[in-house]
């Protein structure tokens, strides 16, 4: 049987922790300690950060292990520079798509029906 990927383990009460994203009155960076657990399938936890700020209710994607800091920035530089690498080549690819909208109501996803019923009362007000 193949092995399954390993899931980290969840943040336990008294483990030191940094702040990954800006919260309210928390910058990015900041330490804190990791006081409550709260949660079956979805975890929160509750925050004592250095700078005094007691946070409760965050989700575990705002906070990370401290030891595991350095190497979750270098992570997200990395996916960050691999999207912008991405997304000029998708740019590229959907402008063709953008200058020539279909006739028949495919691209906006009306029905038909209706397009014609529209294209129709404004024959009789003359506006097309």
């Amino acid at each position: 049987m193949a092995r399954t990927k390993k899931v980290d383990k969840p943040l336990r009460r008294g483990e030191r922790v940094v702040a990954t994203a800006d919260l309210p009155g928390i910058p990015e960076g900041t330490p804190g300690r990791v006081h409550l657990i709260n949660g079956l399938t979805w975890r929160r936890y509750w925050v004592f950060f250095d700078n005094g700020v007691k946070q409760g209710s965050i989700d575990g994607k705002y906070i990370v292990r401290a030891k595991d800091y350095e190497s979750f920035k270098a992570r997200r530089a990395a996916e960050a520079e691999a999207g912008e690498a991405a997304a000029p080549a998708a740019a590229e690819d959907e402008a063709p798509a953008a200058e020539a909208p279909a006739e028949d109501g495919t691209a906006s996803k009306v029905p038909a029906h209706l397009l014609e019923r529209a294209k129709r009362a404004k024959e009789r007000r003359g506006l097309a």
